[in-house]
C-alpha cells in the first residue's frame, strides 16, 4: 500500500432515515478519497449527537455505553485494516467492510458470475438472447457504481433489498440517448435475467440461498399491435421510389404472409423452400430463437417476393433469399413507411408477425392449432393471446353492426 494513503473511521448519522427524531448511526470508512459506510445497528436522538466528534453527547449511562460500543466498533474495523496491510492485500474501504462482515473469503462476486454466465453459456444461448444478457450486465454495472460506488459486489451480499433497489434504479433510469425510459416489462426482463444468473450461482454452490426467494416478478399483459386488412392493403399497394423503403416494405409484407420473425427472414435460404405435401412450395426451417421446427405453406403474396429477391446480387453473395439489413435500420425505415401510409401505429417488424396471426390467418378462419404450428409456438396458450385479440375485433364489429341496424330501424320508424 502507498505510504501516502490515509485511513480513517468517522461515525455519522443517516439523516435521510430519521424516525421519531432518532437516526441510525453509520461508520464511515475512508481510504484516500474513497469511502464506504456500514451500519452499526444503533439509533440515537438527533439532538444527542455531536457531529464534529462523531460521538453521542451527554453523561448518562446509556450514552456512555453507546460511545464505548462505538469505540469497540472502530477498533474492530481498524484491526481489519491492519490485517489487510500486514497481508499485503489491496486496501480499499470495500475490502475493510467485507472483511469486517466476514465475506472477504467468498471470492465469488456478481461481476464474476455475470462474466461466467455470458462467456460460459455463449455456445448455448442464441445471439439475440446473449445480447440481452449483455445489456442487463451494463445496467448492473451502472447500478453498482451509483448505489454502492463500487464496480463489484460479493454474491453473499445479494438480498431482497438489493433486488428491489435494482428494480427502482431501472424504473428511474434516464437514458442518455433518444430511447424512452424502460417500461414495466422491460424492467422485469432485466430482473428475470439476474434471477436466472443467481439460480446458476446456487446450482454451482457459489450461493447458499436464493436471494429471489421472497421476490415476485410482475409482468403486465400488453396488447399485441397488428394491422387491419385495410392498413395491410394500404402498405401493399404503396410503391416507393426510394429503394431502401421499397425493400423494407417488401420484407414487412413478406412477414405478414408468413409470420416469420426478422432473424428468421434474414436467415432464410433457398434450401428452406421445398415442395410440401400439397405439391406447392413450403418454407421448412426452424426458429432461431427456440430452434422449434416451422413448416409454412407459401401464399402467393409471399412467393412473388421470394422470386423478386432470390437472385439479388447481395442475396446470392450471402446465400440467402433476401439481402441483409439490420433490424435497427429496418424498424427505423418502417417508421417512415407508417408516416407516408398515414398509419398511426408503432410500426415495427414484429407487427408483421402479429398481423399474420390475426388479420391474415385467425380472422380468415384458419384453426388456432394450425396458426400455432406455423408461428413455431411450443405452447398453444401463447397463440391464444392472438385469438383473444380476434374476439375483441369480432365484438367491435358486432357493436358497429348493432349501431348500424339500430339506425336503420330508426329510419324506417320515422318514415312511417
Amino acid at each position: 500500500m502507498n505510504s501516502k494513503s490515509t485511513f480513517g473511521i468517522h461515525f455519522v448519522l443517516k439523516n435521510s432515515k430519521v424516525i421519531d427524531e432518532t437516526a441510525p448511526i453509520y461508520a464511515r470508512i475512508t481510504v484516500d478519497t474513497n469511502r464506504v459506510e456500514i451500519s452499526v445497528k444503533k439509533r440515537i436522538p438527533v439532538s444527542n449527537w455531536h457531529k464534529g466528534k462523531g460521538l453521542a453527547k451527554g453523561k448518562t449511562t446509556d450514552i456512555s455505553r453507546l460511545n464505548s460500543y462505538l469505540e469497540q466498533f472502530r477498533s474492530q474495523l481498524t484491526e481489519c485494516y491492519q490485517e489487510l496491510v500486514v497481508n499485503k492485500q489491496t486496501v480499499t474501504p470495500e475490502a475493510i467492510k467485507n472483511k469486517f462482515l466476514g465475506v472477504e473469503d467468498s471470492g465469488e462476486t456478481l461481476k464474476g458470475l455475470v462474466e461466467y454466465h455470458n462467456t460460459g453459456m455463449d455456445s448455448n444461448l442464441r445471439w439475440g438472447t446473449l445480447k440481452n444478457y449483455k445489456t442487463t450486465e451494463k445496467y448492473i454495472e451502472k447500478f453498482l457504481k451509483q448505489k454502492f460506488k463500487r464496480n463489484d459486489i460479493y454474491l453473499v451480499e445479494l438480498n431482497y433489498k438489493f433486488i428491489t433497489d435494482f428494480e427502482h434504479f431501472l424504473r428511474k433510469y434516464q437514458p442518455e440517448d433518444h430511447h424512452l425510459p424502460m417500461g414495466n416489462n422491460t424492467v422485469m426482463k432485466h430482473i428475470e435475467r439476474l434471477r436466472k444468473m443467481t439460480n446458476l450461482a446456487v446450482r454451482l454452490g457459489w450461493l447458499d440461498k436464493d436471494p429471489f426467494v421472497a421476490y415476485r416478478l410482475s409482468f403486465k399483459r400488453v396488447e399485441r399491435e397488428f394491422l387491419t386488412q385495410l392498413e395491410l392493403d394500404t402498405i401493399k399497394k404503396k410503391q416507393f421510389k426510394i429503394e431502401r423503403l421499397q425493400y423494407v416494405k417488401d420484407l414487412f409484407v413478406f412477414s405478414c404472409y408468413t409470420g416469420l420473425s426478422y432473424i428468421d427472414v434474414m436467415n432464410l435460404q433457398p434450401n428452406n423452400i421445398r415442395i410440401g405435401i400439397n405439391g406447392m412450395n413450403w418454407i421448412i426451417t426452424q426458429r432461431e430463437k427456440t430452434t422449434t421446427p416451422v413448416r409454412i405453406p407459401i401464399l402467393s403474396q409471399a412467393q412473388v417476393l421470394i422470386d423478386k429477391y432470390k437472385d439479388h446480387p447481395r442475396s446470392a453473395n450471402k446465400g440467402t433469399i433476401f439481402p441483409n439489413i439490420s433490424n435497427q435500420k429496418l424498424n427505423s425505415y418502417l417508421k417512415e413507411i407508417a408516416d407516408v401510409c398515414e398509419i398511426d401505429k408503432n410500426l415495427t417488424f414484429h407487427v408483421a408477425r402479429h398481423t399474420f396471426a390475426t388479420t391474415v390467418t385467425l380472422t380468415n378462419g384458419v384453426p388456432i392449432e394450425s396458426v400455432s404450428k406455423m408461428l413455431g409456438h411450443t405452447d398453444l396458450k401463447t397463440t391464444q393471446i392472438y385469438a383473444k385479440v380476434v374476439e375483441k375485433k369480432i365484438s367491435d364489429d358486432m357493436a358497429n353492426l348493432e349501431a348500424y341496424l339500430s339506425g336503420e330501424r330508426s329510419k324506417k320508424k320515422n318514415a312511417k
